[in-house]
């Protein structure tokens, strides 16, 4: 269920060039959280953006209430909420949309993010973890100050394997490649994927050739988030007849549904 709710905001902070890591306290909207699922946020004052801007749960501490967010400068909207500090209210709509599933008995499962598609997988790594779940997480970025996820993971359980444009940590190459060269398909029981669309094509083409089921988590521009508006509306694949709305329907879809985009 959704909820319309001002967060207290206990901490924002920059990680790196252009990311940025917030964390409110909201705790009708935080007990409600699954891995996966997203915020639509208000970025700004008044009604200067209009429209809401839409972030996947980075981090949820139900205990404590918080949601923590990472997030990247794209346009307006994320430039203007680096301008919120800790203190100030922050105007929250959520949980929206359906997330990962988790499974019922200990699996090995494998998280493949790239830039800053690695958000929902942490709390997902969190989740799995409390599932007794063995969880290895490959993440792609451009250079090792962008990794922002490394300590994190680490301190969840997961095994964290970084993968980095310039070779400044872990495997230098893309993560699809480190996928290909260092997973040993034997031990994978489940794939989960977010990040750029071309990455999770490699990745999802992977997971067919190998006969491994997973789940991949999409971006589209959201204006509503609750399905009215149309505006994330797309096909999963060429030939469907309908199409689905991302931010209700998804954002999470079964890997074998989505037709993805490599170019």
């Amino acid at each position: 269920m959704p909820y319309m709710e001002k967060g207290y905001v206990i901490e924002h902070k920059q990680l790196s060039d252009k990311l940025y890591e917030i964390e409110f306290i909201c705790p009708n909207i935080s007990f409600e959280c699954e891995p996966g699922q997203f915020v639509h946020i208000k970025t700004g004052i008044n009604n200067e953006p209009l429209l809401r801007r839409p972030f996947s749960l980075y981090d949820v501490d139900k205990q404590l209430g918080s949601i923590k967010l990472l997030y990247r400068i794209v346009g307006r909207g994320t430039t203007l909420m680096t301008n919120i500090k800790t203190k100030e209210s922050i105007d929250v709509m959520g949980p929206l949309g359906k997330g990962f599933s988790v499974p019922k008995s200990p699996k090995k499962v494998l998280l493949v993010g790239g830039g800053v598609g690695i958000a929902p997988l942490v709390y997902l790594s969190r989740v799995l973890k409390k599932h007794q779940c063995s969880v290895i997480v490959l993440h792609g970025a451009g250079n090792r100050r962008q990794l922002v996820a490394f300590d994190k993971l680490r301190e969840i359980g997961a095994e964290f394997m970084p993968a980095t444009d310039d070779g400044s940590c872990g495997f230098k190459g893309p993560v699809t490649e480190l996928l290909v060269k260092k997973i040993d398909v034997g031990q994978i029981d489940y794939i989960y994927t977010c990040g750029p669309e071309p990455m999770m094509a490699a990745v999802a083409e992977f997971a067919e050739e190998k006969g491994i089921p997973g789940e991949v988590s999409l971006e589209e521009y959201m204006a509503c988030g609750v399905g009215a508006c149309l505006g994330c509306a797309r096909k999963l694949k060429a030939q469907d007849p309908d199409y689905k709305k991302v931010c209700k329907d998804g954002p999470v879809f079964s890997i074998k549904d989505v037709e993805l985009f490599k170019n």
